[in-house]
């Protein structure tokens, strides 16, 4: 006999894991290393392992080019989905102020960050599972650390 207890976490990952994260997860952009860019780092989750390399290329403080590798689980991959999808334009204070909206999504019950990272909304229900939260992090992490580096 199984424990409804079981039964409902499960049920709760199955909702955690949805068709659309799955399918954000196996549609990551921009995954081609750059050929010259101007910042290459690699970011590790200690919460988790998962871990990110990404590449940027910059003109007038806007990522002009981008790259990632990334091996995370689904929910991290599906960030970096979403992330991949809009940085081409963004500036720093762009990527700081997705990051700031997105931790305060997950963890004070705070609003769904502004465009264009309103797509964030599928990990909404990610916010009760805080050993992921590190995962989903990562990559906008990523290009801030990156970026911190040209200063």
């Amino acid at each position: 006999m199984v424990e409804y207890s079981k039964l409902s976490r499960n049920t709760d990952m199955i909702k955690l894991y949805s068709e659309k994260i799955l399918a954000l997860a196996t549609e990551i952009p921009f995954t081609d290393c750059l050929a010259s860019p101007d910042v290459s780092i690699t970011k590790r989750s200690p919460v988790c392992g998962s871990t990110i390399k990404i590449e940027l290329v910059l003109r007038n403080e806007k990522i002009l080019k981008f790259s990632q590798n990334v091996k995370a689980c689904a929910l991290g991959q599906a960030a970096a989905s979403i992330v991949g999808d809009v940085v081409i334009g963004l500036s720093k204070d762009d990527i700081q102020l997705a990051h700031d909206q997105l931790i305060t999504m997950l963890t004070q019950n705070g609003q769904i960050p502004d465009k264009p990272f309103e797509k964030f909304e599928v990990l909404l229900p990610a916010k009760d599972y805080r050993n992921r939260h590190a995962s989903i992090m990562l990559s906008l992490e990523a290009i801030l650390a990156g970026l911190d580096t040209l200063n």
